[in-house]
């Protein structure tokens, strides 16, 4: 069987969605060995003459090159056009038995069944995020094509129940496949690792509590802040908090900034904001860490919650747990 996969993201690893493609690229062949997989990507001046992915996977990346024009106009225009026509016209051309699409944008049109990944609803049941007509129009139709689609595919039972009751999808074409963390996600107890990690971010010498992800407003990152300030009045000992991830550019109602409520609650020798963070050292941090604090108020998964309890997994009676949480 061929299937032909949306490769949009191929090129974009920061983000929720480029993550779960490459994790796909890597085991796809693995589990699927029978299969032939294809990834499409539009045209760009970076991807005419490279290869995303790692080169030693039995995968074949085919450009949509006829795409190309697209540059003269606007971001979401040319993501718009690659989803609903260069990808299914590319789907035809290459005789695909399956298109997938491993975010939220099934085409309407597809020369072959299609299956679509909707990892949550966010758009359709935070109102903060349902964003303009052109934005509320664009969740229309991907709501629209994912009704059309052959299979849905989510992260979690819950995202399940979101889809089947929103979208009215019945539930027997919805499936739950969970998420997993990256296997570099493991307990790290290699003291000089740990040094070079605690040197490069300056976190403190003491255990601390530690938040990694964005600062969209459904993070609670204000909030968690607000609430670290009530533990630390009612118990100064408490660890300090270090917090990860790229700061807002500005300070919005979609993206709070957090440093100002930091100000504002005395807590400039309490907080540290560290920045992005190498994929690398993240499974250093989270064992650096005495705990991992997530407060989000909606997820389709919540991923970092798997990644930080693989890599602070409870030791066995006897042992020296990584890092010290004395």
């Amino acid at each position: 069987m061929r299937v032909v996969i949306n490769g949009w993201f191929a090129d974009q690893p920061t983000t929720g969605s480029g993550q779960y493609l490459a994790a796909l690229l890597e085991w796809l062949p693995r589990v699927g060995s029978e299969h032939e997989f294809i990834v499409v990507r539009p045209q760009t001046a970076e991807s005419a003459n490279q290869q995303i992915g790692k080169t030693t996977l039995p995968l074949t990346f085919h450009v949509a090159r006829f795409t190309s024009h697209l540059g003269r106009f606007s971001p979401n225009l040319a993501k718009l056009w690659f989803e609903q026509v260069a990808f299914p016209w590319t789907c035809r051309r290459l005789k695909a038995d399956v298109a997938f699409v491993p975010y939220w944008a099934a085409p309407l049109w597809s020369p072959c069944p299609v299956v679509v990944t909707i990892h949550d609803l966010i758009p359709r049941l935070l109102p903060l995020y349902r964003g303009g007509p052109l934005q509320r129009a664009y969740t229309a139709l991907v709501s629209h094509t994912a009704r059309r689609a052959a299979a849905v595919l989510t992260d979690s039972e819950a995202a399940k129940r979101d889809i089947v009751a929103h979208l009215h999808i019945p539930p027997e074409r919805v499936r739950a496949i969970h998420l997993a963390a990256d296997p570099r996600h493991r307990p790290i107890a290699d003291a000089a690792e740990l040094a070079r990690v605690r040197a490069k971010y300056g976190l403190p010498d003491a255990p601390f509590l530690f938040y990694l992800g964005g600062f969209d407003a459904r993070k609670n990152v204000v909030r968690m802040i607000e609430a670290y300030a009530r533990v630390v009045g009612r118990a100064p000992s408490v660890a300090d908090l270090v917090i990860a991830g790229r700061l807002p550019a500005a300070d919005t109602p979609f993206a709070p900034d957090p440093r100002p409520a930091v100000a504002r609650l005395g807590l400039a020798d309490r907080v540290r904001f560290i920045g992005p963070v190498d994929e690398a050292d993240k499974p250093a941090l989270y064992s650096l860490a005495l705990a991992t604090v997530f407060v989000s108020e909606y997820e389709g998964f919540g991923l970092p919650v798997v990644e930080a309890m693989m890599c602070q997994a409870i030791a066995s009676p006897g042992d020296d747990p990584p890092g010290d949480r004395s």
